[in-house]
């Protein structure tokens, strides 16, 4: 490696001093890692290019800025050891540094760091690096790590306030440039800190200076946000950590003075819109993005419009999520590609009204959630989540409801919804059956399970139902009756396997009575 001890440094401006160390680091960060590809998503009406850096050594791109940061310790430094702080993806990218020169490191992290992010930092570092849990959040993380490296004279490597941190990440815009599929019209860049957003603008500026740069934050963690406001670095109150990789209550200071001239503006995003980038990641490129990977794009397809006929940048900074969260994040609403709203509709209690209102109302319209549970004797308050492509659908829905009489208030979003709390008084209830029905997943199977076999039969009481995507729809369906007799009769006559369901089969005992509450 070629030594830059005696090239200038101290004195320059902030965007000269971040360029230098660009050209410098590019002779650095390739000894532990490879250049990540450039790809095209598919979006009707926009032109994007996705930077995939989670096809980097460590799924993420902070394995530059570290790796660039610790190539140049010095004997002493390497003795006497590294710590850091960081949630997660900084760690992992110190962690192979550390491996590949020897040094030991120590890695200060939130309890609540996902598993598969420790678990990489402990692949990645193997014996040379240590990991310790300590409070509940980044800074908590940060305080501890710098007491360590104040009583201990350890190096401390910061996760994004360095320009030697910035300057690796800046790297993965030279790919870009390099690539040839530019130049550019537009970059959606992630802030978290902003030391990617900072190398990596002042990398694409130096060579398109047209080009757009956009910073994109959560809407509950918008720190270079509030920092642009105000002039200089603030601190939040409270951070939402669903971005988790992007969960910084402080911007840096080195990023902010890049940012305060190469951003063009900030953009924020919510949960909702970061899922259904999530998912659009997966359909277009098989990409399983970590929620702060997915924040470029979620700009980009909350823009889309104004973006028509640009050549669109955006990076996906990571692919490291915890496989938990990926079944939350798939199972919710803002996942959809379509356009949801959700709907509690009163009705008479009394046989066939539910499946009327199946069969007006909401006719041809898809169903994703159904939840109810018996509550009064007279009445019923079903609630359904009702998706589709065309939003002018959804918006029609209340007119139906009002034009047939049903009472009707929008749930969407309700906390008690998003937690299935299904209430069910068992003490209204005649004589029930509650059956697992596991049925195929087109249109018309369930309410013709419903029409045929139930009608006329039995009363809903109890009706829990989520689309989960699978080919079989699964269903906990509560069916009540005016005697025991009416019971076994329906019973005995339905089928274990029939037309348009799989399996329709009583659960047990001791479940139908935890149900009703006995």
């Amino acid at each position: 490696m070629r030594d830059t001890a005696g090239v200038e440094r101290e004195g320059l401006p902030p965007d000269r001093r971040l360029r230098q160390e660009i050209l410098f680091a590019r002779e650095r960060v390739y000894r532990f890692g490879e250049p990540t590809p450039l790809e095209h998503l598919s979006l009707p009406g926009v032109e994007v290019w996705v930077k995939r850096e989670d096809l980097s050594p460590i799924k993420a791109y902070k394995w530059r800025g570290a790796c660039n940061r610790m190539a140049v310790l010095t004997t002493e430094e390497k003795a006497v050891g590294v710590v850091t702080a960081s949630a997660g993806n900084h760690a992992q990218g110190v962690a192979l540094a550390a491996r590949a020169l020897g040094i030991e490191t120590r890695i200060y992290m939130p309890r609540s760091t996902p598993r598969v992010k420790q678990s990489a930092v402990r692949h990645h570092g193997a014996d040379r690096v240590e990991i310790i849990l300590t409070g509940d959040s980044y800074d908590e993380a940060v305080a501890a790590a710098l007491d360590d490296a104040a009583a201990s004279g350890a190096t401390y490597i910061h996760a994004y306030d360095d320009v030697l941190v910035m300057a690796g990440q800046g790297t993965l815009a030279d790919e870009v440039v390099l690539s040839g599929h530019g130049p550019f019209d537009v970059a959606y860049l992630q802030i978290g800190g902003g030391g990617m957003a900072a190398g990596v603008s002042e990398w694409l500026k130096t060579y398109w200076p047209d080009i757009e740069i956009v910073g994109v934050e959560g809407v509950g963690q918008a720190s270079m946000k509030a920092a642009l406001e105000a002039g200089t670095p603030v601190a939040l109150d409270q951070v939402d950590i669903f971005c988790d990789g992007t969960a910084v209550r402080k911007a840096g200071s080195h990023p902010f003075e890049i940012l305060r001239t190469t951003l063009s503006r900030i953009e924020t995003v919510t949960n909702a819109e970061v899922s259904r980038a999530i998912r659009t990641l997966w359909e277009g490129l098989r990409c399983v993005s970590e929620p702060s990977g997915a924040l470029g794009l979620a700009a980009v397809m909350k823009n889309r419009e104004q973006l028509a006929g640009k050549r669109v940048l955006v990076v996906v900074s990571g692919a490291n999520i915890d496989f938990l969260q990926i079944g939350l994040i798939a199972q919710s609403e803002g996942s959809s590609q379509s356009a949801s709203r959700t709907l509690r509709v009163r009705i008479p209690e009394r046989p066939g009204t539910m499946l009327e209102l199946l069969d007006t109302c909401f006719e041809g319209v898809n169903i994703a959630d159904f939840q109810y549970g018996k509550l009064h004797e007279s009445e019923a308050w079903p609630a359904f989540t009702i998706t589709a492509e065309d939003p002018a659908v959804l918006d029609a829905l209340p007119e139906k409801l009002q034009s047939r009489g049903f009472e009707w208030e929008d749930l969407t979003g309700a906390i008690d919804i998003a937690f299935r709390a299904i209430p069910l008084r068992g003490d209204l209830l005649e004589c029930a059956a509650f059956l697992r029905l596991d049925f195929y997943e087109r249109p018309g199977a369930l309410h013709d399970f419903l029409d045929k076999l139930v009608r006329g039969r039995a009363n809903l009481c109890y009706f829990n139902y989520r689309q989960s995507g699978e080919r079989i729809g699964r269903a906990l369906i509560g069916l009540d009756f005016a005697d025991e007799a009416k019971r076994r009769e329906f019973l005995e006559s339905v089928p274990e396997h029939g037309d348009g369901y799989r399996s329709c089969k009583e659960v047990d005992q001791a479940t139908s009575e935890r149900l009703v509450g006995r």
